[in-house]
C-alpha cells in the first residue's frame, strides 16, 4: 500500500472520529442550552450506532462485489450532509437527524475501507490496522481540544462546520485514487452477512467484540453529563476523554503488531477484561480526579489491544467475504453501542453511576460466551492470519 493510500483513509477516519468527539463534548451544552433531556441524549448518541449498524450489514458485502471505492465515497458524503445538521440543528429533531446520517456515512464507508486495507498489505495487517484505529482516536481526541477552542467564542456549530470542511478535500483525494476491486464474476452471491455467523470462531470473534461497545455507548451517553452532575471543572472532563484516548493514537500501531504476536483472541480477552474493572472504578470512586489515573490506565490497555478484535475477524472470515465479514462485526458492535447508549442514559437518571457496574457485568458475559463459541482458535496467531489471505 502506498503512502498516500494510506494517509487518506487514516484521515477519513480521522475526521470521523473527530465528529464524534465535538458531539460528545458539547452533549452537555444540548442539555444545558436548547433544554434537550438526558435520555434525549441518549437517544441522540445511540441513533447513530443504530443506523451504523444498518449501513455495515445491508452495503458492507458490496464491497466484496467490486463496489469498495463508491461506498467509501458516498459514505463521506452522507456524513458531511450529517455533520451540518449537527452544526445548525438546535432542538432534538434535527441534531437526531444529524446522528444518524453521520452514523449511517461511517456504517458505509468503514467495512470497505478495511477491506482495501487488509488486502493492501496483508503481511502488515495488524500494524495498519492499528494505525486506522490511532487516526480514529487521534480524531476523537481533537474533538474536544476543537470545541474547547471554537464552541464558546463561536459557538457550537463552528467544531461540526470545521469537520464538515476538512471532509471535502479528503472526498477529493479518495476520488483520484484507484483501488483494487474484487472481480464481479467470482464475487459472492450473498445479500447479507448473516450466513457467516455459523463459523464459530468467526461468532466468537464478534461476540467479545460486543463487549467494547458495550462500553463505549455507556461511556459515551453517560461520562460528561457525569462529570457535570459532580461539579467538575469543563477542563477536567474534556481531560478525562483526552487522557483515555491519548496513549491509544501512539499504542495502536505497536498494539496491533503485539496482536499479531500473541494472538488476536487473547488480545481482545484480556484487554476488554482489564477495560470491564477500569468501568466499574468509574462507577465506584468518589472523585473525578483518581477517575483521570484510571482512564490513562485504560487508554493503554486498549491502546495495546484494541485491534485484535477486527484482526480475529480477519483471521478466521473467508478471503473473499472479508468486507461483509467486517462489516457484520462492526454493524453488530455498533448495535450493541446504540442499545448500551440509550439504556445507559435512560438508566443513568435513576441508578446514577451504578449504570457503569451494570456494564462491567455485561463486558465479561460477552466475554465468557464469545470465548467459548471461539474456543478452538483462541491460540491463533498472526502468522496464520496472513497465510489465509
Amino acid at each position: 500500500m502506498n503512502k498516500r493510500t494510506l494517509y487518506l483513509l487514516q484521515a477519513t477516519t480521522a475526521l470521523g472520529g473527530m465528529g464524534y468527539g465535538v458531539m460528545f463534548t458539547v452533549l452537555d451544552d444540548f442539555r444545558d442550552k436548547f433544554g434537550i433531556a438526558e435520555s434525549q441524549l441518549g437517544l441522540i448518541v445511540g441513533v447513530g450506532f443504530i443506523t451504523g449498524f444498518l449501513s455495515q450489514i445491508l452495503f458492507a458485502p458490496q464491497a466484496d462485489k467490486g463496489h469498495a471505492k463508491k461506498l467509501v465515497m458516498t459514505g463521506i458524503v452522507i456524513e458531511i450532509i450529517g455533520t451540518l445538521f449537527m452544526a445548525f440543528g438546535h432542538a432534538f429533531l434535527p441534531l437526531l437527524i444529524g446522528r444518524l446520517l453521520t452514523g449511517f456515512g461511517v456504517g458505509i464507508s468503514e467495512p470497505a475501507l478495511r477491506r482495501i486495507l487488509i488486502l493492501s498489505d496483508p503481511e502488515r495487517m495488524g500494524q495498519n490496522l492499528g494505525l486506522i484505529v490511532s487516526a480514529s482516536v487521534a480524531g476523537f481526541t481533537a474533538g474536544p481540544i476543537i470545541s474547547a477552542l471554537t464552541a464558546d467564542t463561536l459557538g457550537i456549530s463552528a467544531p461540526f462546520l470545521i469537520v464538515a470542511a476538512l471532509l471535502v478535500p479528503v472526498a477529493f483525494g479518495l476520488f483520484k485514487l484507484h483501488f483494487q476491486e474484487a472481480n464481479i464474476e467470482d464475487a459472492p452471491t450473498q445479500k447479507l452477512a448473516f450466513d457467516l455467523l455459523r463459523i464459530r470462531p468467526l461468532a466468537g470473534a464478534i461476540v467479545i467484540g460486543l463487549a467494547l461497545f458495550a462500553m463505549i455507548g455507556t461511556f459515551d451517553s453517560v461520562w460528561s453529563v457525569m462529570m457535570d452532575d459532580m461539579s467538575a471543572p469543563t477542563w477536567v472532563a474534556n481531560l478525562g476523554i483526552s487522557m483515555f484516548a491519548f496513549p491509544m493514537i501512539f499504542l495502536a500501531p505497536r498494539g496491533g503488531r503485539l496482536t499479531q504476536s500473541v494472538g488476536p483472541f487473547k488480545a481482545s480477552i484480556v484487554g476488554l477484561s482489564i477495560g470491564s474493572v477500569c468501568l466499574a472504578l468509574y462507577g465506584t470512586l468518589w472523585s473525578p480526579y483518581p477517575m483521570l489515573a484510571v482512564g490513562v490506565i485504560h487508554g493503554v490497555v486498549d491502546g495495546l489491544t484494541v485491534t485484535g478484535g477486527s484482526a480475529a475477524v480477519a483471521l478466521v472470515a473467508p478471503r473473499e467475504r472479508l468486507a461483509s465479514a467486517q462489516g457484520l462485526y462492526g454493524g453488530l458492535q455498533t448495535l450493541t453501542g446504540g442499545i448500551a447508549a440509550v439504556l445507559a442514559g435512560a438508566a443513568y437518571g435513576v441508578i446514577g453511576r451504578a449504570t457503569f457496574l451494570w456494564c462491567a457485568g455485561a463486558m465479561l458475559l460477552f466475554i465468557a460466551i464469545g470465548s467459548w463459541l471461539a474456543k478452538d482458535s483462541l491460540r491463533l496467531k498472526g502468522a496464520e492470519a496472513v497465510d489465509s489471505l
